[in-house]
């Protein structure tokens, strides 16, 4: 195992894998026997990496505890935490690591097909993340099944915590433990479209949450506070200083750099719209390739 840091600023709790991407003309792909794509990249990360790489490549100290299997796709998530400086000492897993299949069109728009593999049984041993938890500044789990039995811990140490919910509609269950126990909220537009300033309210009602935000893409985000106005608070987009490649990871990048703003006592509009800056860069990479520096960010920020 690798040297464990006195203190973290940020756990981030599952949400590591590969994911293989293929470059199509448009969404959606008519239907044929076979479609000559463009090379086909295989790039480690997913959600969790991609917070634990983005907050570290912002100067924080991170931690990524996840479930990995003995094969050449964990492989390939340990290379990636290594190259960007993450602590990842992760439970080996029967069932292997998580892959997606991203289908990405010319103007940077995905699909993707994630691979469920996780058995419903599978459990991170609390020896195992109680040592860093108790280090931790801030927690951000992402919703895998066996990262919600880690919240009754989380909340006895009195460590804020973080989830994403990407395009949660409200509805499935799956998501509603990890919308309602944590302090922190993060989700995409997409899932539930018109009714996502409804869907924010009503986590901030019945959860713990104090802040709520609602990635829109393109569109910019929406920021919600338990004692702030009842109408979310709109942050536009930020311009993309480079062509668009990939919008792999952007929501990934929004998170990240909203953490770091918040954990250095910024107010939640201002980490907002470092999140729109650092969401914005990170589609003009491919596979999240490419986290912002602090300097990078801070100065487009106040540009």
């Amino acid at each position: 195992m690798s040297q464990q840091h006195d203190r973290y600023d940020v756990v981030v709790v599952g949400g590591s894998g590969v994911d293989t991407v293929i470059r199509v003309d448009a969404l959606p792909v008519p239907l044929a026997d076979s479609v000559h794509v463009g090379p086909i990249e295989e790039w480690p990360g997913h959600t969790g990496g991609n917070v634990a790489l983005g907050t570290r490549a912002l100067g924080l100290r991170v931690a990524l505890l996840d479930c990995v299997g003995d094969d050449w796709i964990g492989t390939l998530v340990r290379r990636r935490m290594a190259e960007g400086d993450v602590e990842f000492d992760p439970v080996i897993s029967s069932a292997g690591t998580r892959r997606a299949v991203n289908l990405v069109d010319a103007t940077g728009r995905r699909m993707s097909f994630y691979d469920s593999r996780d058995p419903a049984d599978l459990r991170m041993p609390r020896e195992y993340y109680l040592p860093r938890l108790r280090r931790a500044r801030h927690v951000h789990v992402s919703i895998m099944n066996f990262a919600r039995f880690l919240y009754d811990d989380i909340e006895a140490l009195g460590v804020p915590v973080s989830t994403d919910l990407h395009d949660w509609d409200g509805w499935n269950d799956h998501h509603r433990e990890f919308a309602l126990r944590s302090d922190l909220v993060f989700l995409s537009a997409a899932g539930a479209g018109d009714g996502t300033p409804a869907l924010m309210r009503e986590i901030l009602r019945e959860g713990r949450a104090r802040t709520v935000i609602a990635t829109a893409g393109a569109d910019g985000s929406y920021v919600l506070t338990r004692d702030g106005d009842p109408t979310p608070q709109h942050i536009p987009a930020v311009a993309p200083e480079a062509p668009v490649v990939d919008s792999n990871g952007a929501g990934d990048a929004y998170v990240s750099a909203f953490l770091y703003g918040r954990l250095a006592g910024r107010e939640v509009l201002d980490c907002a719209r470092l999140g729109a800056v650092a969401g914005a860069h990170a589609c003009t990479a491919p596979g999240s390739t490419a986290p912002i520096t602090p300097e990078a960010l801070l100065a487009t920020a106040h540009a």
